[in-house]
This record gives structure tokens, sequence and C-alpha cells, in this order.
């Protein structure tokens, strides 16, 4: 009975912040935050969602301050930065805001739906891991409205990865994860790595770092607004990072 009622209070004061690092997203911020908020509130965790934008050009700022006034402050919480500083800098610049004790990241152009959310806590909750991690490729996970050749180029940067690196993850390259706000922190503190393989050096990390890791299946869509930010470089600089990681852990 006290154990249960030890968990009971556990679970009442966890608190969920939900980084949104954005740019150029004006169109799908409305209607990630809107499903955000009916996914949550519907099953009832205590949460916020912190708006990280890099100076975006097209007015995505102005439209995160009018879903604040929408929302409220202590919803949709908004802390801009003047310019593109890299993902793992958006992560800390969140994290220093962030009043929850669990992290969760995701992308802003609605290709991680917050229907997962959920899922992640309840799994989380179960086993006390110390990080979820959506994933494409397990248990009916899966993508939509890829070609076939950004499917074999993400399909053959995991394989690869899989194969050199042995993470004890099925989705490496994903950037839709709850964490426990120390590991994220301790994590991030850990890696090198910058922009698409930031995502992959915090799963290999945390393995070295003996951190448990619990899979969502997940399904992954494609950007409906704007345009994707992966291009040649990002892949040069993956396979610089595997080179890397291979050779250090």
């Amino acid at each position: 009975m006290a154990a249960a009622t030890a968990d009971s209070e556990i679970t009442k004061i966890d608190k969920y912040s939900i980084l949104l690092p954005t740019y150029n997203e004006r169109e799908n911020l409305p209607i990630i935050i809107w499903l955000i908020m009916k996914y949550l509130d519907n099953s009832g965790y205590d949460y916020e969602v912190i708006i990280i934008d890099d100076g975006s050009p097209d007015g995505t700022l102005e439209v995160a301050k009018q879903l604040q006034k929408l929302y409220g402050t202590s919803k949709v919480v908004l802390r801009p930065r003047e310019k593109k500083l890299g993902l793992g800098t958006a992560y800390i610049h969140g994290i220093q805001h962030a009043t929850g004790n669990f992290i969760i990241i995701m992308d802003a152009d609605l290709s991680h739906h917050p229907k997962f959310i959920p899922k992640f806590i309840e799994l989380q909750r179960k086993h006390d891991f110390d990080l979820i991690s959506g994933t494409r490729y397990k248990g009916g996970g899966g993508v939509h409205g890829w070609d076939f050749k950004r499917k074999l180029i993400s399909r053959g940067a995991n394989f690869i990865t899989q194969l050199l690196l042995r993470p004890g993850a099925s989705d490496l390259t994903g950037s839709f994860r709850l964490y426990k706000k120390d590991v994220l922190l301790k994590l991030i503190d850990s890696c090198v790595s910058k922009g698409y393989v930031f995502q992959m050096e915090m799963i290999i990390r945390a393995r070295q770092l003996d951190y448990s890791i619990g899979e969502v299946p997940i399904t992954f869509v494609d950007r409906v607004y704007g345009e994707s930010k992966l291009g040649g470089s990002e892949i040069v600089q993956f396979a610089k990072a595997l080179l890397y990681l291979f050779a250090t852990t």
C-alpha cells in the first residue's frame, strides 16, 4: 500500500516540457500546437510547450505570440533566439527554461504526431526508462510521404549504423523522444555532433553511459508545408560522425 501511494505521489508531480525548435514553420506551428493541446489535455498530464524560434524570416515568432495569447503563457512558453545556432544549443536553451522533470523533443513540421506522446509517457512510467525513442523501424512503425531515394538513404544510414555501432535501439536518426531531464542534460554535455547526426550520437552516448532505452513505434509523415532541411551537407556530416563514433565508442 505504501509503495502504491509513493508511486501515486511521483506521478502527481511529473511535468512534461515539450521543446519545439522552429525555423520557418508559420504554417505548421498552429496545427502542431493544437494537436499537442488536444492529446495532452485529454490525457490529463501536466505539460508546457516551449517554442525556440531561431529568427525565422517567415514570421513564425509572430504566429507563436498569437498562439500564446490563445492558449496562455503557462502552456505556451516563448524562448526565441536571434539566429540559427544549432539543434543541440536549441535544446539547452529550452531546458534552461523548462519547469518539467521530463523533456519531450519533437519536430514542429507535423512529421511527429502528438498522439504518440501519451504512449511514450505510459511506457516510461511502466518501466522507469531513462529515455523513450519513437521508432520508424520496429513493431508497426513506418514512414509516409518519402520518395524511394529518401527511404533508401534513411534505411541505409540506419543499417550501417546498426552494423558498426550496435546501439541497442532500432531508430537512431529520429528526433521524437522523451528524456528524463537530468539524463538529457548529461547526454547533450557528452555529445560533439551537430545538425542531422546529433540525434544519432545521443542514442550512442546513452548506450555508452548505460541508460535504459524504451521504444514506441511511430508513423513518420513527411512535412506538408515548407521545405525539408535535409541536404547533401547533412549526409556528409553523417558519414564523418559515423566514423568518429565508430572510432571512439
